[in-house]
């Protein structure tokens, strides 16, 4: 209940504050390609219910047609504008909106598609027993997961047999640790890690 409590007035002073920078942002990404500013995207959430993820477009119309997974800094279904969105986070922002409506938290296991999700085990869908979060001790230690996929000859071999697992066992970790103040921990190493980038 205080977790929840946290992620609503949070979320709340996030978007208020923000609103500014969140209109701006959506006009650029409308300006420079072709499309709408956001992008939303079935996910898996809590009790592995589908929900739909919200994001500020950062890839050409139709482009997950061509695979879910993205290699590279500078694959080439990202626009102009989408490279730098993805760069610092900001793609992520409107995130803010699905934690307002208590379909994701702050901090929890990042959401997957259902793809993977359905090649999860038994104890690794213990995740979808907790909201999904924005950030988590997985986002923090693959920051640079698009390179670790473009340096492999089969990224998404690579991404199912190594990476998942990984972040699975530290969605695990997380789990296990779980409070408020491992919470705002989390959340200042990635908004430092974000500015150090």
């Amino acid at each position: 209940m205080l977790k929840r409590l946290f992620d609503l007035f949070s979320s709340a002073i996030g978007i208020l504050i923000l609103s500014p920078i969140l209109l701006s942002l959506w006009l650029i990404v409308v300006i420079d390609s072709k499309g709408g500013g956001f992008y939303r995207q079935v996910r898996v959430g809590l009790n592995g219910r589908d929900f739909k993820l919200w994001k500020f477009r950062t890839m050409r119309i139709g482009a997950d047609q061509k695979g879910l997974l993205t290699v590279g800094g500078r694959d080439p279904r990202v626009t102009r504008v989408g490279f730098y969105l993805r760069k610092y986070k900001l793609d992520e922002l409107p995130q803010l909106f699905n934690v307002f409506v208590g379909e994701m938290s702050l901090v929890g296991p990042r959401p997957e598609v259902r793809r993977y999700v359905d090649l999860y085990t038994q104890d690794q869908r213990q995740v979808l027993s907790i909201r999904p979060g924005i950030t988590d001790y997985a986002s923090i230690a693959y920051s640079n997961e698009n390179d670790l996929l473009a340096a492999s000859s089969d990224p998404e071999k690579t991404y199912i047999e190594e990476i998942m697992p990984a972040k699975l066992a530290l969605n695990k970790k997380y789990m296990d640790e779980k409070d408020v103040w491992k919470d705002l921990r989390i959340l200042f190493i990635t908004v430092g890690k974000v500015i150090r980038h």
